[in-house]
């Protein structure tokens, strides 16, 4: 089944649950509150690391109940993450979601060479957005961890998008690598990149979906703006996947999705031992819950991590 929404993403996970989620600086507002809802539907056990004279004003100020769920004594975010990490290797936690820990907090722990969270692959962030009349999810990536990512980097971002959006129903996905503008330009190296990653596709250098570029964010997903613009392709108006050309545009692409278009996201960092839930710090309860529940998902499901390549 081809999981077209946050409400099927949930359904779905639920049959995968519960996992034993730790999360990483749990003393804050809205992951307690999405703590709580995981736990109180049979999502996740959550595993709460935290100074807990802070998580208990945090849970006392907001009326929530921390009863069942296990609290590992730890203010230090960056001491927290290799707790998470070791929990991890010991088979005492089945998943790492970041709370109020600094991404390259969490992410310092994860990418340890002896003690993190490695198997040989890139650690690549997908964002998964539901979005008002779209009849589909679009997945976004990288908005989060590689800031300037080499060729061979891109490579591995396009392969575990493809690798996610399989693991989420999708046959073979149709994936667009972004740019300013749909021609080829050898003064423009994000033109040049997506150029390369569309022929190394077509070569097999990257498996499992449809992928062309350059496309500008208009024709990718505008059947109408394709056509307007005589573009001849299996993949424009249709993308699945936009693969963005940095950090720097790619997390601009998702605020702007959340705060213009109105849409919902969840997020994940994949290529690792297992999916690292991570969420913006400043998301809602039910957004971070989505997130999780992304993360009990694919953690079920093989997809981007899980062994190596």
């Amino acid at each position: 089944m081809v999981i077209r929404n946050f409400a099927q993403l949930l359904e779905a996970a639920l049959e995968r649950a519960p996992k034993r989620v730790v999360i990483v600086g749990a003393g804050q507002r809205q992951t307690l509150h999405a703590a709580r809802l995981a736990r109180g539907m049979g999502l996740a056990h959550c595993i709460l690391i935290d100074d807990p004279l802070r998580l208990q004003s945090v849970a006392t100020q907001e009326g929530i109940d921390l009863a069942g769920m296990e609290i590992i004594e730890q203010g230090d975010m960056v001491e927290a993450a290799y707790q998470a990490v070791a929990m991890i290797h010991a088979e005492e936690a089945d998943l790492v979601m970041n709370g109020r820990a600094l991404p390259v907090e969490l992410m310092k722990a994860a990418l340890d060479k002896e003690k993190g969270l490695r198997i040989g692959k890139v650690l690549s962030d997908v964002s998964i957005f539901e979005i008002p009349d779209i009849d589909r999810l679009i997945l976004v990536s990288d908005v989060g961890m590689v800031v300037s990512p080499t060729l061979a980097q891109k490579v591995a971002i396009v392969q575990n998008a493809i690798d996610t959006a399989i693991a989420l129903g999708i046959e073979r996905p149709k994936v667009a690598i972004l740019a300013a503008t749909e021609m080829v330009n050898p003064e423009m190296p994000a033109n040049m990149d997506a150029a390369n990653l569309s022929k190394m596709a077509e070569r097999g250098q990257i498996r499992g979906g449809l992928v062309d570029g350059p496309l500008a964010l208009d024709n990718a997903i505008s059947r109408k703006a394709a056509e307007m613009k005589g573009i001849e392709s299996k993949v424009a108006g249709d993308a699945d996947i936009l693969i963005t050309p940095d950090v720097e545009s790619g997390n601009i692409l998702a605020k702007a999705i959340v705060y213009f278009a109105r849409g919902h996201m969840a997020a994940v960092v994949v290529g690792a031992k297992c999916p690292i839930i991570m969420p913006s710090r400043s998301d809602p309860p039910e957004q971070k819950l989505m997130s999780l529940a992304l993360g009990v998902y694919l953690s079920g499901s093989g997809g981007a991590h899980g062994s190596e390549s």
